[in-house]
């Protein structure tokens, strides 16, 4: 396995590839790798000659307020997770080579962003889509893998590649979590005791909104309603929110007619925790993106 730290080494030795018909199998991570990034990495092992994984904290997608200086970190056990999951190539650039001046360009999104998520994170998905522009053209991957966990970045890497004739496939696999429900997050380790406890509740509330669609619900407004109040009743964590929307579109709906997310985020003293469900008008879980 190669370790490569600057933009002009990792351009390089992608267009060498390419130029050795080598397919390229892109995991974009901030690192601090649990098994729900393995997952992706041995996936794109599976589908790719040559597998890249990139470490990269990017601070565009934090707001002033948010966890950039905390956020977890620990490149020697990445490194040995990768080797261990058959990567090739681990990509870690230092800020400076990444943003090596203010940037002149800023790409904006005008859908998709102001739900969710980026209601609360003004700035972050442009952070996301300004940081994974740069990512791709320097490593040129024929696929690019996420976790379904980040659906609301999917939906919006999927804008991303499309709108930007990006000649990339976008791979998102099913989300990784632990015996109890709880998704795998690099930020669980955060959680204090009693928060980790409560925490897998999040999923149980979702399952809970998904059953009512199961059974023949049609209207968001009774499941969203059932979710919260399963969070409320069994957490001490406060709800960020709670949405059903149209995917990938992430389009309120007055009817469950389509396939949609099911979506939901949870403050906890130690960390923020996001997680979702995507199913059909029948409440089966979506096998694909669209």
């Amino acid at each position: 396995m190669k370790i490569i730290r600057t933009v002009n080494e990792m351009q390089q030795t992608a267009s060498s590839l390419l130029k050795d018909n080598k397919t390229i199998g892109f995991v974009p991570t901030m690192g601090f790798f649990h098994e729900g990034h393995i997952a992706l990495m041995e996936h794109a092992k599976k589908d790719t000659d040559i597998v890249v994984t990139s470490i990269f904290v990017n601070p565009l997608q934090f707001g002033p307020s948010e966890d950039y200086e905390q956020y977890p970190r620990d490149e020697d056990e990445d490194i040995r997770h990768a080797k261990n999951a058959g990567v090739d190539i681990v990509f870690i650039p230092d800020t400076q080579d990444m943003y090596p001046r203010k940037m002149v360009i800023n790409l904006d999104i005008t859908d998709r962003v102001n739900v969710l998520c980026g209601r609360s994170r003004p700035g972050h998905f442009q952070g996301v889509v300004t940081v994974l522009s740069k990512l791709f053209h320097i490593i040129q991957p024929t696929k690019t893998y996420f976790g379904r966990k980040d659906a609301q970045q999917i939906a919006v890497v999927d804008a991303l590649i499309e709108d930007l004739n990006f000649p990339i496939e976008l791979i998102a696999l099913p989300t990784v979590r632990e015996k109890d429900g709880l998704a795998k997050s690099s930020r669980n380790v955060n959680l204090h005791k009693n928060e980790r406890e409560e925490a897998p509740w999040i999923y149980k509330a979702l399952e809970q909104g998904r059953q009512l669609v199961v059974d023949g619900e049609k209207n968001p407004d009774i499941v969203v309603k059932e979710v919260l109040d399963t969070i409320d009743n069994h957490t001490s964590g406060k709800i960020d929110y709670v949405e059903l929307l149209s995917y990938p579109e992430l389009q309120p709906i007055s009817v469950i007619e389509q396939q949609v997310i099911l979506a939901t985020a949870v403050y906890f003293d130690g960390a923020r925790l996001i997680d979702n469900l995507l199913f059909d008008k029948y409440g089966n879980i979506a096998k694909r993106l669209k």
